[in-house]
Parts: C-alpha cells; sequence; structure tokens
C-alpha cells in the first residue's frame, strides 16, 4: 500500500467510526473531534469555511468526499509546513558561518548533487531567476521558495 493509499484508508476508517449507522454520512459537527483524534492541527476558521463548502444545503451532513478533502487539505498543509521546516534545517547547514544566505555557488552545489543530470546552463538559468539583483546571495526564504517550487 502506498502513501496515497494509506492516507485514504486511515480517513476512511476514523470517518467509519464515526458513521455506525453506515449511512453515507457524518455529522458535520463531528468533524472537528475527528481531526483532533487524527493529531491534526487545524484552525476553526479554516475548518468552517470547508465545512460550509463541502456541504452548500446547510445540512449539516458531510459525506466521505467532503470529509477527505477537508482532512487532505490540512494533511497537505501539515507536510508542507514540515517540507518547509527540513528545508530551513538544510539551508543553515550550508549557511556555516550563520550570515543568513548561501551564495549562488553553493545552491549550485547543491543542486547539482540533487540532480546530476543539470547542465552548467540549467543551473545558470536557474540561479538567474532566483538572484535577480545578481547579489550572488541567497538567503533562506529564497531558498525554500525555490527548493518548494
Amino acid at each position: 500500500m502506498d502513501a496515497e493509499e494509506e492516507r485514504k484508508h486511515m480517513m476512511l476508517k476514523a470517518f467509519q467510526t464515526f458513521d455506525s449507522d453506515k449511512k453515507g454520512y457524518i455529522e458535520s459537527s463531528k468533524v472537528s473531534t475527528i481531526l483532533q483524534m487524527m493529531n491534526l492541527n487545524f484552525d476553526k476558521e479554516e475548518l468552517t469555511r470547508s465545512l460550509i463548502e463541502h456541504d452548500p444545503k446547510n445540512s449539516g451532513k458531510i459525506n466521505f468526499d467532503g470529509f477527505a478533502a477537508i482532512a487532505s487539505d490540512i494533511l497537505d498543509e501539515e507536510d508542507d509546513e514540515a517540507m518547509q521546516k527540513e528545508l530551513r534545517d538544510a539551508f543553515r547547514l550550508y549557511d556555516k558561518e550563520g550570515n543568513g544566505y548561501i551564495t549562488t555557488q553553493t545552491l549550485k552545489d547543491i543542486l547539482a548533487q540533487i540532480d546530476d543530470k543539470l547542465t552548467s546552463d540549467d543551473l545558470d538559468g536557474m540561479i538567474e531567476e532566483i538572484d535577480i539583483e545578481g547579489t550572488g546571495r541567497i538567503d533562506v526564504e529564497g531558498f525554500v521558495n525555490m527548493m518548494c517550487s
């Protein structure tokens, strides 16, 4: 079972726990409880907006597809946050002096290690897109944005 299938299976199990009558839906008010059980952090206002989006008739009920969409959005946000944290940590490893930046040459070396098929021209083009001002330096935000895109 791949990660995506595991994720869907986990959501289905959580949903079915609260759909004990097997009606194919759960009460909207139970969604926050399920998400908390799944150890997912969420913004209550965002959850309210999502519930409205997935229950446009305001029935107070959410089917599995609606629940899965809401939970997936939260999981994706958590994955993005974790990725950004990992990239910030990696950046600090390359910013040995703690200057708050790395050189474009260091970034070229990192990119070449990640993908050995990149040519020198490819690397130069990527650096030009990131180092618009031509300072020869990349800060942590530029690094994270580049690696996430």
